[in-house]
């Protein structure tokens, strides 16, 4: 290796550890005071605020950020997999398992922000665009399920199911991979019981 190329791997070692104290500042702050100020954590991770700004851009992008490492903790991957598995109902039991496994990677954080998203424009943009994401995924699984027919309601019934509330409500004290079995169960009934529009008040059926 040359002097020139350690060089530049040493400096993008630094700027990788600088990253991820920031990314750890922004969760540190959200778990302990409920908030995301850029200046309060600039000042938690030992960095200027241009700092924080010349890393991730804006506001919107630290966030992004920080949901690419809850991500990242919470083995996200495993729902590609789960897509992949050609049975629908196997497909729906891994796409479920991931959320299991990404909703408890960080349960303190993941509840700060879906709190804060209320509160603050920004962090509900960031959780809205994924949470569509899960809607989309919950709308494929459902067609797959349904065979074309009355896979609307269902879509929404595992999108859903499959929300941080519902994971770490069933959870309480516990691991949210304790709720899968449950969750599995109501969407195994709703599919048992034939294509979820056709069970639906006819009033409700088309709303």
């Amino acid at each position: 290796m040359s002097p020139r190329q350690y060089e530049m791997g040493r400096r993008k070692a630094a700027v990788d550890e600088t990253r991820a104290r920031i990314i750890r500042a922004t969760r540190d702050l959200l778990v302990d005071d409920g908030v995301v100020a850029v200046d309060a954590i600039a000042r938690r991770a030992d960095v200027s605020r241009a700092t924080v700004y010349y890393q991730f851009g804006t506001k919107t992008g630290l966030l992004e950020a920080l949901c690419d490492d809850l991500a990242a903790r919470g083995r996200i991957e495993h729902i590609a997999e789960a897509f992949a598995r050609p049975g629908p109902r196997d497909a729906l039991a891994g796409f479920v398992r991931a959320m299991a496994g990404f909703w408890g990677a960080d349960r303190a954080c993941i509840r700060r922000l879906h709190g804060l998203a209320a509160l603050d424009a920004e962090v509900g943009q960031v959780i809205a665009a994924r949470d569509e994401r899960r809607r989309m995924g919950a709308e494929v699984l459902a067609q797959r399920l349904a065979g074309g027919t009355g896979h609307r309601r269902l879509g929404v019934l595992i999108f859903t199911l499959t929300g941080f509330a519902v994971f770490d409500s069933l959870a309480e004290d516990g691991e949210t991979a304790d709720a899968v079995p449950t969750v599995l169960g109501l969407l195994d009934a709703a599919i048992a019981g034939g294509p979820v529009d056709r069970r639906m008040p006819p009033e409700t059926a088309g709303s």
